[in-house]
């Protein structure tokens, strides 16, 4: 542990130097996965210091309801004529796709000889036609992700950034005077660790193809989520097998976390936490009742027939969720929880749990986000409801957003990286998809008139 430990301590990094650092002149160092110490906050690490300023958000444009509508009904989409490039512009979005390698993006994905050989024929109906055709291509890309569909693993994240609508709209500003090169680059992920990985991508020795197909993939996860994760938000990084609560782009809690076995995989997915349950039952899932149907310390809920239709575990010093479990409700039913078992976050390797997050301290955590925002749970108060052995549940004054996401790699600020284990092999799909022209599915890809 003491090695994990140690690279730990590089991952408390500063945020404000993230992507600011001196960029070294060698090629990244490739280092193991490694772990705080128990009970040791981490300052920063790549997953979540402050929001980086170098991309200025795209401009808002909004539409005007028509006199005498009503407002509820939704405004009809308008088929807006294509838009009428110039050459100079035209020429700055071929720039731009021939460089977005920097990216990780493949430039052949938005077929810049289609710009080109517009471009040399000087025929203004060509160009607009061209420039109209990759458009919607790059912004799509650099906004939600190349890799999409099946390729993506057990995703349950909607991603806003690009609504119907909405690259017509940044279309239009960039003619209009934004800039073609301005208007995508506000488009991409604005988290730090993107920067970072881009960063060591440069850096990358180009003839090591697993350490650059890494890094391009774990930068198009980070399109995949939504550019605003909010001002405060807890995100666990599942092959990380850590906990961390943001504040204010600072990282305020961290802890170690138990994620799914390879049986029993996590799910990524994003969802808010309303509050938190103290001494829970354990609704036991369908597919441990058999199991559980043999052993003692569980209480069966019958149907009218009185047959077994599911198990409850109640609180208690051996319930599987310890003490408290986190109010985050989602079709998949995961959730942070405590644990009865603590000495498992000493394990080596804590992929051990049927797909929710066992989290270490999880009591510190509630009890500092139930007194924000003036919330009136003290300790003291929640401890008295942990002795009164009653099931209490208490709510947050303001949501958290939680996202549990899949990382296997994390760039530090020397340019060097981290990788971890890819448990449940899901690097093999996504790095397919990336490579593949279409991300692993073959949407329709709406015309740039929309």
């Amino acid at each position: 542990m003491r090695g994990r430990a140690a690279i730990s301590v590089m991952l408390m990094v500063s945020a404000g130097t993230a992507w600011a650092q001196t960029r070294p002149a060698t090629a990244p160092v490739v280092k193991p996965a490694t772990t705080a110490a128990a009970g040791q906050p981490a300052a920063i690490d790549p997953l979540a210091p402050r929001a980086a300023t170098t991309a200025p958000a795209p401009a808002q444009v909004t539409a005007t309801q028509p006199a005498g509508t009503d407002p509820l009904t939704p405004a009809p989409v308008v088929e807006l004529p294509p838009a009428v490039w110039n050459a100079s512009a035209a020429s700055e979005l071929l720039a731009y796709v021939k460089a977005v390698g920097h990216e990780g993006l493949d430039p052949r994905d938005y077929n810049p000889a289609l710009l080109e050989t517009a471009l040399k024929s000087g025929d203004p109906v060509a160009i607009s036609s061209a420039a109209n055709t990759v458009w919607p291509l790059i912004t799509r890309d650099l906004a939600l992700g190349h890799v999409r569909g099946a390729a993506r693993v057990q995703w349950f994240v909607k991603d806003p950034d690009l609504p119907e609508g909405r690259s017509r709209e940044l279309l239009d500003a960039a003619l209009a005077g934004r800039g073609v090169a301005a208007t995508l680059d506000g488009l991409l992920p604005n988290h730090p660790q993107y920067g970072s990985l881009k960063n060591a991508l440069a850096k990358a020795n180009k003839a090591d193809s697993a350490t650059v197909g890494a890094i391009r993939l774990n930068m198009d996860r980070w399109r995949w989520l939504p550019r605003d994760l909010g001002s405060r938000y807890i995100i666990v990084n599942v092959p990380g097998e850590h906990a961390t609560l943001v504040e204010n782009s600072v990282t305020r809690w961290k802890r170690r976390a138990i994620a799914g076995a390879t049986k029993t995989p996590t799910p990524q997915l994003a969802v808010q936490a309303t509050g938190v349950v103290l001494n829970p039952w354990w609704e036991v899932p369908p597919s441990l009742s058999a199991e559980v149907a043999r052993k003692g310390g569980y209480v069966a809920v019958k149907g009218k027939d009185g047959k077994v239709q599911r198990w409850r575990q109640p609180p208690g010093p051996a319930n599987a969720l310890g003490k408290i479990k986190f109010t985050m409700y989602n079709p998949q039913n995961i959730y942070l929880h405590d644990t009865n078992n603590r000495g498992l976050f000493d394990a080596r390797s804590r992929f051990l749990s049927h797909g929710c997050i066992r989290t270490e301290h999880i009591l510190d955590l509630a009890a500092e986000l139930l007194s924000d925002d003036g919330g009136e749970w003290t300790r003291e108060k929640i401890d008295a409801v942990l002795e009164s052995k009653k099931t209490t549940s208490a709510t947050f004054v303001k949501p958290v957003p939680v996202y549990i996401v899949y990382f296997s790699l994390a760039a530090l600020n020397d340019g060097s990286i981290v990788k971890y284990t890819d448990l449940y092999k899901r690097d093999a799909p996504v790095m397919a998809a990336l490579n593949d022209r279409d991300g692993g599915a073959k949407p329709a890809v709406r015309a740039a008139a929309r």
